[in-house]
């Protein structure tokens, strides 16, 4: 059993979307790490964008934590296993703070509940003054064992504005830490499934900028000294591989393809070796006995997949000879016959797998997925805007997919050969059995 430590630990919350959460997250993280503290950040939910800003931030891996894909159990192992190993602790929260899958479940409230973290409330405030306070007193009472300790409020221009949004805070017995004025060039820009992650976006210059105005207008070091509290003590456990071999795993990583939760990695890396390989820019698959096609944008970058016919050849050449093979929303696109752009341009793709994707006419699905199949149960979730047309009625799996609310939806799960592909994005660092069935083929 480790030692008991205290660190700094709080979790960043909103009363809605859209409020500043990412940008005052990403903020503090690159303040403290600037301090010389070594940040560990993790995100409430299933999103894969945001811990990839983190850990550009942070220069360490981000952590998802999520009620639904995981046991209460698992979430707890995954924050204290992390934070041992840190001088302070940040979480970012998911939507509003009381916005679950159902009701609270999945909600920022719910993991702060259970890890017993203080939440931080970020409020946009620019146009709100002193009715901040009820705003404020019903987040505190709606829930009296959720910790509420301090507010930072966002897009504040003036001294004399934050002094009633201060006032607020007094009534209702809660800390104003601060604020966050409105700031040129901080904007980072958004794609249709969140915040773009293009390489041309000099991330670290916009983290310094925001790191360097809450620097001057939050009281960081009160925030430090409000949220210190005792780690829950852990007992460290390394993956067991039960599988007879150690396998080659080769695993799509580039702009293109960036969709992978660390823990899953980090379940792949304790039963094989990791070779990691670009489809947009090397010209063949690495030698493997498993192949992992994450998902990403591969609409962005439909020329250069397309006209990368090597590697298009490879990869299907692996699948119709039983390469091993699984692809998740962006992958399973990506070995289909086609993608169609938005502007209605057609680009060949991989061809093994019998169905046509396209990006005309965008809808959102999203959504939590659990699957039942051959006697196991997978969870997931879905987060797309294309669609996808079958040319037949082949490669179907017989499972059964369900919703948070355990409501049947329609998401198809495709086997052709040894290859499964769907839209559902799996979760496998507590569940591992289905992912080592596929890689050992027993």
């Amino acid at each position: 059993m480790m030692s008991v430590k205290a660190i700094p630990q709080f979790l960043i919350a909103a009363p809605s979307s859209n409020s500043g959460k990412t940008t005052i997250t990403l903020g503090l993280i690159k303040a403290l790490s600037n301090r010389g503290m070594k940040v560990q950040a993790y995100k409430c939910g299933p999103d894969y964008i945001d811990p990839i800003l983190h850990a550009k931030a942070s220069g360490s891996p981000s952590i998802n934590l999520d009620t639904f894909m995981c046991s209460e159990g698992h979430i707890q192992k995954l924050y204290a296993e992390y934070a041992q190993n840190a001088e302070v602790s940040v979480v970012e929260g998911v939507m509003g703070m009381f916005d679950g899958a159902d009701k609270m479940k999945g909600s920022s409230a719910e993991i702060a509940q259970l890890l017993e973290l203080p939440l931080i409330l970020v409020i946009n405030a620019k146009a709100m003054a002193y009715s901040a306070a009820p705003l404020i007193y019903g987040f505190k009472n709606f829930r009296p064992d959720i910790k509420l300790l301090g507010v930072i409020f966002n897009q504040v221009k003036t001294e004399s504005h934050y002094g009633f949004l201060k006032d607020a805070c007094l009534e209702v017995g809660v800390e104003a830490l601060g604020y966050m004025p409105p700031e040129k060039d901080i904007e980072i820009p958004g794609r249709h499934l969140g915040l773009s992650l293009s390489n041309e976006i000099n991330f670290d210059k916009i983290c310094n900028i925001i790191a360097c105005s809450l620097e001057k207008t939050v009281n960081i070091d009160r925030l430090l000294e409000l949220t210190t509290q005792s780690l829950a003590p852990f007992k460290n456990q390394k993956p067991v591989n039960s599988l007879k071999k150690r396998y080659t795993i080769a695993v799509a990583q580039d702009e293109a393809f960036c969709f992978t939760y660390y823990e899953n990695l980090k379940v792949l890396k304790s039963i094989g070796n990791l070779v990691f390989f670009s489809p947009l820019a090397d010209k063949t698959i690495p030698d493997c006995d498993f192949l992992y096609l994450a998902g990403g944008y591969p609409e962005l970058f439909l020329e250069s997949l397309s006209s990368n016919s090597s590697m298009l050849q490879s990869i299907r050449r692996f699948c119709e000879n039983n390469g091993k093979t699984y692809a998740e929303c962006g992958g399973m696109m990506y070995l289909g016959q086609s993608i169609t752009s938005q502007n209605a341009a057609v680009f060949n793709m991989v061809g093994f797998l019998s169905l046509r994707t396209s990006m005309e006419n965008p809808k959102l699905c999203l959504g939590y997925r659990s699957v039942t199949m051959n006697g196991r149960k997978m969870k997931g979730h879905e987060f797309h805007y294309s669609s996808s047309v079958e040319l037949d009625n082949s490669g179907l799996m017989d499972c059964s997919v369900e919703n948070a609310r355990s409501i049947t939806v329609d998401t198809r799960i495709y086997k052709k050969g040894k290859t499964v592909a769907s839209y559902i994005h799996f979760y496998w660092g507590e569940n591992q059995e289905f992912l080592k069935q596929m890689i050992s083929g027993e």
